[in-house]
């Protein structure tokens, strides 16, 4: 920039407290740093982030450490990248994965105002902080709760990755994600639904609570601990009833997906896969069903797939609180597993039972009982 335009430039500005930093017409602040003989102007929403910038890009500048800034916006990027995010692993990044980040962008990222504007480069730990804490407020599945600390950090989760990507490509110095302060509260110890058992009696008594159309699908989840997910998804060639050891084979999910609804489609790993024994008395009243190969096992009237969240709002919720117990689907889990310790079965049957990932053994243990 030449240095006539320059001067024109900052005749227009307004200065502020801090050498160099000034305040534009419209309220942003903005500074000018010179690199390689040129100057490069750098805009800030509030005076402390231009200060903090400026002061954090002459440090870069001199260490030889600086990236120049980029005018692409947070949201600008993240919706750049995303489409085209393959993942670190060696398995890649799944197409489900992908749906769940851009249901998470769009109801988390897009509607949180300081997002809206800010830039790619402006984006630090200070603003990544309020955001964890505004996540935490926000209202959780359970009437009266709010989002528990897990939830909150699977919704930091594609803010990471697109922050991860943007350092590798040089448009910014660090992930402001790495190192953030993320939720640890009393919630997670006190969620029922999430971490404990239904006391002794109170799943068969929920069971027998829940309206008769719908009963046998409970009986199912309380006799393997399916996630709801995998029982909603079931389809007649999965039962195999006959002889001493009838059981359910696992092998695929249902999942809702922006744009789509509700689809079937792959297990969440491969420790997802799996045959769940049944006692004969529940194999005999799903044989009376008499369920074609292709058909799901729990259907609405149309034969189509039901929505969890409406089962849980018409048939579980009103059944549980009858029943004065506190939970929800995954309780059932629990209790099950909580059950097949008591029986004696160890860790890793219990792991292969639930379909968990073996590096989550120590955690099902210390969770589920």
């Amino acid at each position: 920039m030449d240095k006539s335009n320059s001067n024109s430039r900052v005749k227009r500005l307004a200065k502020t407290s801090a050498p160099g930093i000034y305040q534009r017409p419209g309220g942003s602040y903005t500074f000018a740093v010179r690199i390689n003989g040129r100057q490069e102007w750098q805009s800030y929403p509030t005076f402390d982030q231009a200060r903090r910038a400026k002061q954090s890009t002459s440090t870069a500048r001199d260490n030889g450490e600086y990236v120049k800034q980029s005018r692409l916006g947070l949201l600008e990027y993240i919706d750049e990248w995303l489409p085209r995010y393959r993942g670190n692993g060696r398995r890649g990044f799944r197409e489900e994965t992908r749906h769940e980040y851009d249901l998470i962008i769009t109801k988390h990222y897009k509607k949180y105002p300081p997002f809206k504007t800010v830039k790619l480069t402006a984006l630090d730990a200070a603003m990544v902080d309020r955001f964890v804490h505004h996540l935490s407020k926000q209202p959780g599945r359970r009437t009266g709760t709010t989002l528990s600390d897990q939830s909150v950090r699977n919704l930091l989760n594609p803010l990471r990755a697109a922050m991860a990507s943007a350092r590798r490509e040089g448009l910014i110095k660090h992930n402001p994600v790495i190192g953030v302060a993320l939720p640890h509260t009393a919630q997670i110890e006190e969620d029922h639904d999430r971490a404990m058992p239904f006391p002794n009696g109170t799943m068969e008594m929920v069971i027998q609570l829940v309206h008769t159309k719908h009963r046998l699908m409970f009986e199912v989840l309380g006799v393997t601990g399916l996630r709801r997910s995998e029982l909603l998804a079931l389809c007649g060639r999965h039962l195999k009833l006959d002889g001493e050891r009838p059981v359910i084979q696992v092998r695929q999910r249902v999942r809702r997906m922006k744009g789509k609804g509700l689809v079937i489609g792959p297990l969440k790993s491969k420790y997802s896969r799996r045959d769940v024994p049944i006692p004969i008395a529940v194999a005999d009243k799903l044989q009376a069903l008499h369920i074609g190969s292709n058909d799901l096992v729990f259907a609405n009237a149309q034969g189509k797939l039901l929505d969890a969240n409406n089962l849980t709002n018409r048939v579980l919720a009103p059944a549980i609180s009858e029943a004065g117990a506190i939970g929800g689907w995954h309780t059932f889990r629990h209790t099950v597993a909580s059950r097949l310790f008591a029986d004696g079965r160890n860790v890793v049957q219990v792991q292969h039972w639930l379909g968990h990932l073996q590096h989550r053994l120590r955690w099902t243990r210390m969770f589920i009982c």
